[in-house]
């Protein structure tokens, strides 16, 4: 745990001016000390790894019978030992040839006890960036410019491919053939107080309650519904699509799902959406005149992009990308973009980023629409009225939070629970249990409500809390049905609901109202 190493660093005052550290959730090995990174080879090679090598088994079976000794469960000890062994007096070059084998979306960075003065980094399919030292004798290697804020604002990013070679007073990018290259350097500032705390308990806490000031930078410059919003290119090109594909993994998936019932109910469109990582890997019938949406709050998530190219190659050239960083490399594989403006986002666990990311899909829906004929100037108005109201809207449910609270206590002591939706209200009911047992670690599903009777149930008891989103809308009567079906059974109901949805607290139901 970082509490743990916060308390070695303390104490091991080593020296030196060059070293590697990596913070990581366990994906090969538990995360116990032994996995801990940096992994070392013969104490000559140290390691540090982000992501996955896909045939690691084959390469420690091939390190096995060259006489390498493997102490971990891990597939970054893999990368270690195959850089010794192919190692020749030359770093960078027994990196190069070490990536060529490797199969998989990874960060790197190599130190070797030879060349003390030197740091090897390469990328491929997971970002990795340079921090160029203002001046002084120093430079920086990272997965994310957030993480070397206030040391360097000056930032290369790196490509799929290349391999950095970084001293004290230098930097070579070395693409994937081998050709040294120039990577464009960028300025990238922080916002001052983006990555403090303040009076909140911590982060994802801070993300939440700034999505009204992230909401309103996303629209500050909105004043009427325009192709140009996406870009210079975008009246010929959405004008040009009878189709909609949005690409996305966890939660800009669902917010995807979302996008489908607007796009479709308001602009017209078909719309399909598909998570990245099975899309990527699927021989799908591509339509040439489908809008490719690729929607992820960094723009370097590996298997969005990795479906993006896949869907680039099946002929579908038409592409928007909805993300929070504009130097990313979704940002310069796509057509089109729409840049949220969420700012800094410290917490895994997305929030502010991902109603940005709603407001974007709302603005594109109203947009398709309007080109074809489908929006009219009173409802543009309309529309545009009700964004400029949404952050107030937003601050009046923040200010439920005591409420929140009290049911979070109910909570805590439950291993399992169920989200229910209907319609529009579906996507955000999976993004409830996705948020629950990914925050919480306790398992929670989400099925359409109308889906209550054909399985989910069976398992409803008054140790499952029932969480259900109840807006007054046409549905809302279909709703109370479900509802009457879980209090059969004898499940404990927490209700968000529209204020005018005339549902009442009473035994075995929990109503928090929502405002306007």
């Amino acid at each position: 745990k970082l509490g743990n190493l916060m308390q070695v660093l303390k104490i091991d005052d080593a020296p030196g001016n060059i070293g590697i550290a990596h913070t990581r959730w366990a994906t090969h090995g538990a995360p116990i000390t032994s996995n801990a990174h940096p992994h070392f080879s013969r104490d000559e090679v140290a390691v540090v790894h982000n992501g996955i090598i896909e045939n690691y088994e084959s390469i420690r079976t091939e390190l096995k019978q060259a006489g390498y000794e493997f102490v971990t469960e891990t597939d970054t000890e893999v990368i270690g030992h195959l850089i010794h062994w192919l190692y020749r007096g030359d770093l960078l070059a027994a990196v190069r040839a070490a990536v060529a084998r490797f199969k998989g979306a990874y960060a790197i960075a190599v130190m070797h006890k030879a060349e003390p003065q030197r740091l090897v980094g390469a990328r491929h399919g997971s970002p990795l960036v340079v921090g160029l030292g203002l001046g002084r004798d120093e430079n920086f290697l990272a997965s994310d410019a957030l993480a070397i804020a206030g040391t360097t604002d000056q930032i290369m990013y790196l490509e799929d491919g290349d391999v950095v070679d970084i001293a004290l007073k230098s930097v070579r990018v070395c693409d994937a053939s081998g050709v040294t290259v120039e990577r464009a350097v960028h300025t990238v500032k922080i916002a001052a107080g983006g990555t403090e705390l303040g009076p909140y308990q911590h982060y994802m806490q801070k993300e939440i309650f700034e999505q009204p000031r992230a909401i309103s930078d996303t629209i500050e410059s909105v004043d009427s519904i325009t192709p140009e919003m996406f870009g210079a290119k975008a009246d010929s090109v959405l004008g040009a699509i009878d189709s909609v594909l949005i690409l996305a993994c966890g939660t800009s998936y669902y917010a995807g799902l979302t996008a489908k019932i607007w796009l479709e109910s308001i602009a017209r469109l078909p719309t399909q959406v598909e998570i990245s990582s099975e899309y990527r890997y699927r021989d799908s019938v591509p339509n040439p005149n489908t809008l490719v949406i690729v929607i992820s709050q960094s723009g370097e998530t590996a298997d969005t992009l990795a479906a993006l190219k896949h869907a680039q190659s099946l002929g579908m050239k038409h592409t928007l990308g909805i993300i929070n960083v504009s130097t990313s490399a979704m940002a310069r594989q796509t057509e089109l973009q729409y840049f949220t403006r969420a700012g800094v986002e410290v917490a895994v666990a997305s929030t502010k980023a991902t109603t940005t990311q709603l407001v974007a899909l709302f603005l594109l829906t109203l947009t398709l629409a309007k080109q074809r004929g489908r929006l009219t100037e009173e409802a543009e108005r309309a529309h545009i009225r009700a964004l400029r109201h949404l952050p107030a809207a937003l601050q009046a449910v923040l200010a439920l939070e005591p409420q929140v609270i009290a049911w979070a206590q109910q909570f805590a002591r439950k291993e399992h629970a169920l989200f229910l939706g209907r319609g529009l209200h579906y996507p955000i009911a999976l993004e409830g249990a996705l948020k629950l047992k990914e925050i919480s670690y306790i398992h929670a599903e989400a099925y359409p409500a109308g889906e209550l009777k054909h399985g989910p149930l069976a398992l409803v008891t008054d140790e499952m809390p029932v969480v259900t989103i109840a807006p007054n809308d046409a549905l809302l009567e279909k709703l109370k049905s479900n509802m009457q079906e879980v209090r059969a059974r004898g499940g404990q109901l927490y209700v968000f609901a529209d204020v005018d949805s005339r549902i009442t607290s009473g035994d075995g139901v929990h109503v928090i109202r929502l405002s306007e």
